[in-house]
């Protein structure tokens, strides 16, 4: 019997955590919508519906969903190439029949299979991308968008260069507002005469300051005024035509076109992994170790996706920024999410303007601590500590998220921990118990549990080195599984290499269904005084 769950029960830390990523989840949704060559409104349709809709469908306690900047090459590729962003809509419409079809062929438990150390170096690479992405907005310079992961930008030039060009284009309104609401938000919760306050949240308070600071600069005429491209800017509907005008519907005389459904599978299949790995991420991220059902996810994004292109709104995922800020925010159940979906909304619809007085450096400066959190370096040692097989996947993947995007760099470290799984396995086929390689020895290979054609190489070479004149005992007592490939291998060493260069072979513990002799009990006085253990 499935328990119910009290969505209301943590409101005390769920509201405050909904606001949080409603402030970071604005700028984003219009940045991306941006960035994509869709409508602004359609990035903040998007947003609202993955707060509200998806909220409610998903299992996930501290996922949360919204446009995302991963998907932005091919939103803006497809919209360039259809010339209508209605047939556009269309293909994300599809997109969501899709993941719910994958929802349902359970295609989620996919996600079953992503190591917990890809999983880490892929948060703490975001974690340095969003930060470094934010030192720009910190100063003033707002060239990209807040949300913009990709090490390559559309203009050409990368995170490093944005960052050195910094030092002609320092706003020194935007510094005083980002120190001033960092200072905010890391004392916030720690000096003591505010712990009284600490239901208030600290990034409320650090956007009222700072939009009351800049105000302060504006009405004194001075120079440390910060612009209108230096803030939120949200499109304000003045006519309810206008507001009509941003609900816009798919086409659906367009379902023939081929290409539409090319766009639709991309996007479906890329939206299903950047989720299952952001669901991953939360669940690690969840101090209740509370885990997802990916497989319902799957299909409360299609649905998502659905409703969001049926309303104009550009396609969703599971998103790690604001599902980053949600959990570090003090988020305990998905009622936050809920609230931060109804905040875009309400926000959308009432108070576009006063929204549009928040300085983008008071956002960064909220991106900047989410950015520290992800990738503290003491993440980077515990995984160092750890050793070789674990340390090396984390920093690949890490260094790859940071340098390329989030899918490459995933499939980086997955690709580096099989092949640590599979050199692992083949040391690991056998136990070779031998103090020196000296005639009439005994040489004791003892197998282990599953013993695979990927062990055929290491085993091969060790029978070769066995010299002259040895007695070798191969033990199988503890093995399920052996190759046919292994099996053969043996068979000839036992009955062909052995005999050639007198070596006296003991097999032990060998399964009738190997089709290979035990040594029986005349051979056994051959080997009684050297392999008593």
């Amino acid at each position: 019997m499935t328990k119910k769950i009290n969505l209301f029960a943590n409101l005390n830390s769920d509201f405050p955590a909904g606001l949080v990523v409603f402030l970071v989840a604005l700028p984003l949704c219009l940045g991306i919508a941006l960035a994509s060559g869709a409508p602004l409104f359609s990035g903040i349709i998007a947003g609202v519906v993955g707060g509200i809709v998806v909220g409610c469908l998903s299992k996930s306690h501290l996922s949360v969903s919204g446009p995302a900047a991963g998907l932005t090459a091919i939103v803006l590729t497809a919209i360039t190439a259809f010339g209508d962003f209605r047939i556009f809509l269309l293909a994300a419409f599809i997109a969501g029949a899709i993941q719910i079809t994958l929802g349902f062929l359970k295609a989620g438990s996919i996600s079953n299979y992503f190591p917990t150390n890809v999983i880490e170096g892929m948060l703490a690479g975001i974690g340095i991308i969003i930060f470094l992405k934010q030192i720009p907005h910190a100063f003033g310079m707002d060239k990209d968008f807040l949300g913009d992961l990709s090490f390559i930008q559309n203009d050409g030039k990368n995170t490093f260069t944005e960052i050195t060009a910094i030092i002609g284009h320092i706003n020194l309104g935007s510094v005083i507002i980002t120190a001033v609401s960092l200072f905010i938000l890391i004392a916030w919760n720690k000096i003591s005469f505010l712990k009284n306050l600490k239901l208030v949240p600290a990034a409320l308070v650090a956007v009222i300051v700072g939009i009351i600071i800049n105000e302060l600069f504006i009405s004194s005429g001075s120079s440390l005024a910060i612009s209108a491209e230096h803030l939120v800017s949200l499109p304000v509907p003045t006519t309810f035509e206008e507001f009509s005008a941003i609900l816009v519907t798919p086409d659906f005389t367009a379902i023939g076109n081929k290409q539409v459904w090319i766009v639709a599978f991309t996007i479906a299949i890329v939206a299903s992994i950047e989720t299952l790995l952001c669901i991953e991420a939360a669940d690690r991220m969840d101090i209740h170790k509370r885990y997802t059902d990916t497989n319902v996810e799957l299909k409360a994004q299609g649905i998502g996706n659905l409703i969001s292109s049926l309303l104009g709104g550009l396609p969703m995922t599971s998103v790690v920024v604001r599902t980053s800020a949600n959990a570090n925010a003090g988020a305990q159940s998905k009622m936050s999410t809920i609230i931060h979906g109804v905040l875009l909304l309400a926000s959308a619809l009432a108070i576009p303007f006063v929204l549009n007085k928040i300085p983008l450096a008071t956002l960064a400066a909220i991106l900047l601590l989410v950015g520290y959190k992800l990738a503290n370096p003491k993440i980077l040692l515990h995984f160092y500590e750890k050793g070789k097989y674990q340390f090396v996947p984390f920093i690949c993947t890490l260094l790859a998220v940071v340098f390329t995007d989030l899918l490459k760099g995933v499939a980086l470290g997955i690709i580096i921990s099989v092949i640590f799984i599979l050199k692992g396995n083949m040391q690991r086929a056998y136990l070779f118990r031998k103090e020196t390689l000296q005639d009439g020895d005994v040489i004791h290979i003892d197998l282990a549990q599953e013993v695979s054609f990927l062990n055929k190489a290491a085993i091969k070479s060790t029978l070769a080195a066995i010299p002259e004149n040895s007695k070798v005992v191969i033990n199988a007592s503890d093995t399920v599984y052996i190759a046919h490939d292994v099996l053969d291998l043996i068979k000839e060493f036992k009955k062909i290499r052995s005999k050639e260069v007198n070596i006296k072979v003991k097999l032990v513990g060998f399964k009738k269904a190997y089709d290979l002799v035990n040594t029986g009990e005349e051979e056994k006085h051959v080997f009684v005084e050297h392999t008593t253990r």
